[in-house]
């Protein structure tokens, strides 16, 4: 990996982070770029060593979308199951994903900030799903994230009008978690990547996929879901490393280990 490449990883003890690393393009993202996203999303899904994950753009910009004037990559059905891929991948990553966002963020950008389970931005940044400005629909997974997140029509608001909003429009709609002025985002989002990173993984992971499956379960189906999870955390040496804290006032480490071999 060289500071050339469209994507680059860096490790920071159990946090990760991912950049889009086209900044002469507002960090578009092209072929190359997409590639790399996919490898490093799989990538630090499955290193056991990463907690964390943290998505953002160099110097100044988080991303503004697919890059148009690329090449496109053969049939445009063929290009978007790629982008798809992506977006599955960012998706299932079982760990805390925080999208640190400065900037812009729009179009697949800005859908790619929303796949994270946190947003943090700079009061600079700006949002848009600017598709229909280009003559495009949404992708990225805006058409799921968006009436999720914010309702029907708040979503068809934002994807029919293309409007671009800023941070503090955005954290109103609960589209970003966090505004923090431009100088407190890095550190903001190293502290709460660090909290995140020194909680217990499985637990954390188990949680994340309960609240992401819930929307679409009875309440039967969700109660099941959550026995089934709290099973599979005593059966760790976190839960009972952190009753043990409790009782002895003490701060637990989380090993995310399994306590039955």
């Amino acid at each position: 990996m060289t500071e050339e490449d469209p994507v680059l990883v860096s490790r920071a003890g159990a946090v990760a982070t991912v950049t889009i690393n086209r900044p002469h393009r507002k960090n578009a993202i092209d072929l190359a770029t997409w590639d790399g996203l996919l490898d490093a999303f799989r990538e630090t899904e499955r290193d056991d060593a990463v907690r964390v994950v943290v998505v953002t753009g160099a110097d100044g910009d988080f991303s503004a979308g697919a890059d148009l004037g690329a090449e496109r990559g053969g049939h445009p059905l063929t290009a978007m199951h790629r982008v798809n891929d992506v977006a599955l991948a960012l998706n299932e990553i079982t760990k805390p994903t925080i999208a640190k966002v400065d900037g812009v963020a729009v179009g697949a950008g800005w859908n790619l900030a929303l796949g994270c389970d946190f947003v943090v931005a700079s009061e600079r940044a700006r949002f848009s799903q600017i598709f229909a400005k280009r003559g495009l629909s949404l992708d990225f997974g805006g058409s799921w994230l968006l009436p999720r997140l914010v309702g029907m029509q708040q979503a068809k608001r934002l994807a029919l009008r293309a409007e671009m909003i800023d941070a503090a429009q955005a954290r109103e709609l609960g589209l970003v978690t966090w505004v923090k002025p431009a100088g407190e985002l890095d550190s903001f989002v190293d502290e709460l990547a660090a909290e995140l990173a020194a909680a217990p993984p499985i637990a954390l992971a188990l949680s994340k996929k309960l609240l992401e499956e819930g929307a679409s379960r009875t309440l039967r189906e969700a109660l099941e879901g959550e026995a089934r999870a709290q099973a599979v955390n005593f059966a760790t040496e976190d839960a009972p490393a952190a009753f043990e804290a409790f009782l002895g006032r003490t701060e637990a480490k989380y090993t995310g280990r399994w306590a039955v071999r």
